[in-house]
């Protein structure tokens, strides 16, 4: 919903959080812990205030976080603004302009980011086609996801999943 620097404090307890996978055993009691760490400093950091508005109920911050919710349920389908709108019980402008304060874009920019992050995730896990991923994602024209993928990654699907798992088995043998 935001972007931004991560601060230190906050990845380091991200990295604490993560490292409690070599030993298991300290899972249950440690992971609550680095949770409520990494809550109470991306409460006390830059978006605090946002994020709080996420929490409070009838905010329309709150509203958003529905929509978003459903969008992110449903991205691989058609958006229909009026319906999200009615959704967050708002006008389609107040929508607009709110939408927009709580995730920087418009609904068809973050539908487009969550679609293009899953083709991405899929065409790194599975050994699929881009014409068939982009279907997948809910594209209707595949030259169309080819543009838009290479707009935001900065190359070709193809192009940019081989880099990627060039830079991936390079680092398992580093």
């Amino acid at each position: 919903m935001f972007v931004g620097q991560m601060e230190l404090s906050i990845l380091d307890a991200i990295l604490r959080l993560v490292r409690l996978l070599e030993n298991p055993k300290d899972i249950p009691f440690l992971a609550p812990i680095y949770t409520k760490e990494i809550l109470y400093r991306l409460l006390q950091g830059e978006y605090g205030v946002a994020l709080a508005q996420i929490a409070m109920e009838g905010s329309s911050t709150y509203r958003i976080r529905d929509v978003i919710e459903q969008i992110i349920n449903n991205f691989d389908k058609p958006l229909r603004i009026e319906e999200l709108a009615e959704k967050a019980s708002m006008s389609i402008s107040s929508f607009h302009r709110h939408f927009k304060e709580v995730t920087a874009m418009s609904p068809i920019q973050f539908q487009k980011q969550l679609r293009l992050q899953e083709a991405r995730r899929l065409l790194l896990s599975e050994s699929a086609d881009a014409a068939d991923v982009a279907f997948r994602v809910g594209y209707e024209s595949a030259s169309q996801f080819s543009r838009e993928y290479s707009r935001m990654f900065g190359s070709p699907p193809r192009a940019d999943i081989k880099r990627l798992k060039e830079k991936y088995d390079h680092r398992l043998n580093a």
